[in-house]
């Protein structure tokens, strides 16, 4: 790699990062409120789930349909009863690259249903998709968003984005930045 994409790399990770920590500090003037805490409770442990569509933690996931590398029609509903991984990225995207095997692993080693939702409209073309599909080895579901619309609805700023459900269809972990299998399945454990 020449001295030139290094830093040209270097700038994008930069702004990528940059620009998580913007959109963190000034997103939507949300207002948290103080919860009284018992002895040894955590935040954490205070969640409650709605019925109410949301991309909060709580919240049940917006549904969406969207087309396969194949062609098939799949929707979030259909993996209701199971927990699912939906992860948003795209090809071009460094942290998407690295955390791709390790998404393989979870699906193979653990009872969960992966939807790679690519960012379609990003790419240079599908067939870049498929290839690094195969150069990968997914066998996952990888979802084609060709116009951003999903990506739009869980208001995805940075790639790749992460969010977990429960069986049950609601979020329980919500992950901005690359992840690794370990992270990915303390975090399953938890849903389980």
């Amino acid at each position: 790699m020449s001295k030139l994409n290094k830093i040209i790399l270097a700038v994008i990770i930069f702004g990528m990062f940059s620009w998580v920590i913007i959109d963190a500090v000034f997103s939507n003037g949300e207002t948290t409120t103080q919860n009284t805490l018992s002895e040894g409770e955590t935040n954490d442990d205070i969640m409650t789930t709605s019925d109410s569509s949301g991309i909060k933690k709580g919240e049940l996931a917006p549904d969406f349909q969207l087309k396969t590398l194949n062609g098939e029609t799949v929707s979030l509903s259909d993996y209701r009863g199971k927990p699912v991984f939906i992860n948003f990225w795209a090809t071009w995207c460094p942290p998407c690259r690295a955390e791709m095997p390790d998404m393989q692993e979870l699906y193979e080693k653990k009872d969960i249903e992966i939807l790679a939702v690519n960012l379609t409209q990003t790419e240079t073309s599908q067939e870049d998709v498929i290839k690094f599909v195969e150069n990968f080895g997914l066998t996952f579901p990888v979802l084609l968003d060709e116009n951003l619309s999903v990506s739009d609805t869980y208001q995805v700023h940075a790639y790749p984005t992460s969010y977990l459900l429960d069986s049950n269809g609601h979020i329980q972990f919500i992950s901005i930045g690359a992840m690794n299998y370990d992270s990915m399945a303390q975090e399953f454990e938890k849903v389980k």
